[in-house]
């Protein structure tokens, strides 16, 4: 993390006066101090207060906790993908139903894409995701940038004690896996219908029978299933929508 907003933090960091002298040489320490930090200006967060900079965050009565949504129409590769016959984005889930039923959905949606450039966007995430055990990142959406990935990453590292789980079909992420959290599951999704990629550490793909994911047996929800957020789970594998 650099910029303004790091050398924000490092200022908290020092300033404080019940934290100990932080030594700036050191990377690990920072870290360390950063995250106690954290915790003890952020914890007690209200929610309300980081809604005000996040906007809210979504629960569906599929996933066992909070996910985040953003407007599907937003997204990079998504929206070339959408124009292609038999791409898993072709017949896109969050391009009909309660997605587009609801004007009020799209509305958050777009705040919520705009809110990721305010100031404070990083903590006011954490602050709401801190006491999940769970958490999927873009239940409709993806990402858009490095800047966008950059904070998704400082959110994980700033909630240690959650398992985030992210699907992603923006390919450019690979080449910064090497740095990601290590409570975070990236799973890319490779375009086409029935298309499997075993060059990532994990990965999703949508097929049209052999699914494993149970959901669909299990009223469409997760159950007790959680080997989307699992990295011992290669390969999650989709029924088509």
């Amino acid at each position: 993390m650099d910029g303004p907003q790091a050398t924000s933090l490092k200022h908290q960091a020092t300033s404080c006066d019940k934290m100990p002298r932080v030594n700036l040489s050191n990377s690990n320490h920072l870290a360390s101090v950063l995250k106690i930090d954290f915790n003890e200006r952020y914890k007690n967060m209200l929610v309300k207060e980081a809604r005000k900079i996040t906007d809210s965050l979504t629960r569906t009565s599929k996933m066992p906790g909070l996910s985040y949504s953003l407007p599907a129409w937003e997204c990079k590769t998504g929206s070339k993908l959408r124009k292609v016959k038999n791409s898993v984005c072709s017949a896109c889930y969050a391009l009909k139903g309660n997605y587009t039923r609801y004007p009020a959905i799209k509305i958050a949606q777009y705040r919520r894409l705009a809110a990721i450039k305010l100031e404070g966007w990083t903590r006011a995430m954490a602050a709401q995701i801190l006491r999940q055990k769970f958490f999927r990142w873009h239940d409709a959406g993806d990402v858009q940038d490095v800047e966008h990935l950059n904070k998704i990453y400082e959110v994980c590292e700033l909630t240690p004690d959650v398992k985030h789980w992210m699907p992603t079909r923006e390919a450019w992420i690979k080449d910064h896996l090497d740095r990601k959290p290590s409570n975070l599951v990236i799973r890319f999704s490779p375009p086409m219908i029935g298309q499997r990629n075993d060059s990532w550490p994990n990965s999703s793909m949508v097929v049209e029978t052999g699914a494993t994911c149970p959901a669909p047996s299990q009223d469409g929800k997760c159950g007790s299933c959680r080997q989307c957020w699992d990295p011992l789970v290669k390969v999650v594998s989709y029924g088509k929508h």
